[in-house]
This record gives structure tokens, C-alpha cells and sequence, in this order.
């Protein structure tokens, strides 16, 4: 039995389904069994318990031998400290508690889904709390995993989408900063891929792979890019990004923040990876940006 924790979310429904594809049984984690069942079917067992309820996990890792953990809290990367939606509570001490929970009931191996840029001593404190997460998790006697993506896109993601629903109803694609930054946007299928093969392959254990696309390009490539694949004749139009902190700093007040100073040092920061740790051990076949947006913005 693998179990997803997240496996409604963006990366883990993904994983869910590459699984299940595989003929896996598999098992989701998340704060709702109607809505893990509503999502995936009675192809999956629904396991219902927070992560950041140490005290509700316990049964939900029985039977276990991989867990893989996904979770992201909602809205991310738009903090909501009001209601615990932060990277401390869910990154760093919601994977704490599952791999506790895991070495408890006899968990075999853990997959850990961190970001490239984890660092103990990273400027961003979203950095130092996945690096955290990782270093607890390789050093409880799991047998362990860890990915690092890129910035992921694919038809479900809420961040390439958000910026292409503006070229749906605006002649130019605002954008925060110079769109400078160097990315190396990764396809969702592809960490599937290497989520179930991190999971199922033996030569896997005990190895950390960060994963980007096979494409190195600006910021403002990939936006062009994919607004071609669309078939969306746009310009870009570049907002400062003290504009965007003011902005996230006025929102940050609401009850439920759409955008926040944070969120904007995060949408404005390089995202590229090493893959030759990835490309030595698994040798995964990663799908250039053009072709994975074709898949779904090109119908």
C-alpha cells in the first residue's frame, strides 16, 4: 500500500493517478474522505486526518509500507497565518508529524515532495523550513526520498493558469518584476513519473533529486511561450515589484488573503535545478515546455 498524503492537490492527484496507473493500491491523506472521494473514485482508500494533527495520524499510516508526502497547504504560497496555512505549521512540522507516525507503523520508505532552493541557510524562510523537513526526515532511520522540483505547471496548476486568464480578457499579461529570472519549468507528469518511480525503484533509496524541465529560458520566455501555444498574441506588461509588496501588503489584512509580500518574492525568484543526480540514477525522460503545454493548452 502507497499512501499520498495531499492526494487532491495539484502534485499529489497527479502522483495519485500515475500510481493507480501502474496498478498500485494506493491510499490519500487529506482533511476530507467525501471530497478524496468525490475526486478519485473508489479506486483509492480515503484516509481523513490534518497533518498538523499529530494526534489524528496515527491510523492513518497503519498498513503502509511507502508514503509519499505532497502536501500543500491552500493558496500556497500565499501564507494565511489566522487560520495555520503557513510553511512552518505544514511543510516543516506537518511532515515532522508524518514521518513520526510513519516509523511508528512501520513505514518502509518516505517521499518527501520539497522545492529547489531548500537550504538550511536560504534567504527565505520557505527554503529553511523544507531544508528542515528533509534533514528530520534522513535522519529517522526511514528509508527516504526527497524531490526537489522546479516551478511545475500543468492544466491544474493555479500559477502559469492565473497568468494566462489574463490574456483571456486584457490585450497585455500583467507581470511583477522584470521577468528576467532564469526558470526551468518542469511538467506535472513528469514529477509524477519520478514521485512513483522515488516510491517503487530500489536505487532510489536514500537519494535526493531536484527535477527541472529541459528548458532553460526568462521568466518572460515561458510566459511567451505558452501564450503562443495558446494561440494568444499578448504583450507583456512588467509591474515593479515594490508595486506587488504594497499590493500583498494591503491584502494581507483580509481574511482570506488573495496575495501577500511573501507571495511575490516567491513568484519573482529563479527556479532552475541540477538534474544530474535525477538523470544518473532514474534517467527520466523529461518533456520539453513546449510540448507538455501543447497537452492541454493547445486543444
Amino acid at each position: 500500500m502507497i499512501l499520498v498524503a495531499g492526494g487532491t492537490g495539484f502534485l499529489g492527484s497527479a502522483i495519485v493517478h500515475e500510481l493507480l496507473r501502474r496498478g498500485e493500491r494506493v491510499a490519500v491523506l487529506g482533511r476530507d474522505a467525501v471530497k478524496i472521494r468525490k475526486m478519485l473514485g473508489t479506486s483509492v482508500e480515503p484516509r481523513e486526518a490534518d497533518v498538523r494533527d499529530p494526534k489524528a495520524l496515527a491510523a492513518a499510516f497503519a498498513g503502509v509500507d511507502v508514503a509519499i508526502n505532497a502536501v500543500q497547504f491552500p493558496n500556497s504560497p500565499i501564507e494565511n497565518r489566522r487560520k495555520g496555512w503557513t510553511f512552518e505549521e505544514t511543510d516543516l512540522k506537518g511532515t515532522r508529524y508524518q514521518v513520526d507516525a510513519a516509523k511508528a507503523a512501520g513505514v518502509r520508505r518516505f517521499v518527501y515532495l520539497s522545492g529547489v532552493g531548500a537550504d538550511k541557510d536560504a534567504e527565505k524562510h520557505w527554503f529553511r523550513y523544507k531544508w528542515e523537513a528533509e534533514k528530520y526526515l534522513q535522519d529517522s532511520g526511514l528509508e527516504w526520498v526527497v524531490i526537489r522540483p522546479t516551478w511545475v505547471y500543468g492544466p491544474d496548476d493555479n500559477s502559469l493558469n492565473r497568468l494566462l486568464t489574463f490574456a483571456k480578457r486584457l490585450p497585455f499579461v500583467p507581470m511583477f518584476g522584470d521577468g528576467k529570472q532564469e526558470m526551468q519549468p518542469v511538467f506535472i507528469d513528469d514529477v509524477a513519473r519520478v514521485s512513483a518511480d522515488a516510491a517503487l525503484r530500489p536505487e532510489a533509496a536514500n537519494q535526493l533529486f531536484e527535477i527541472g524541465g529541459p528548458d532553460r529560458m526568462s521568466m518572460d520566455e515561458v510566459l511567451q511561450t505558452a501564450l503562443e501555444v495558446a494561440g494568444k498574441k499578448r504583450s507583456i506588461l512588467h509591474q515593479p515589484v515594490f508595486a506587488g509588496k504594497a499590493l500583498g501588503a494591503l491584502a494581507s489584512v483580509l481574511p482570506s488573503p488573495p496575495l501577500s509580500v511573501d507571495a511575490i518574492e516567491f513568484i519573482v525568484q529563479p527556479a532552475v535545478a541540477d538534474n544530474s543526480n535525477l538523470e544518473r540514477v532514474l534517467q527520466p525522460k523529461l518533456t520539453p515546455l513546449r510540448e507538455g503545454l501543447a497537452t492541454y493548452l493547445g486543444r
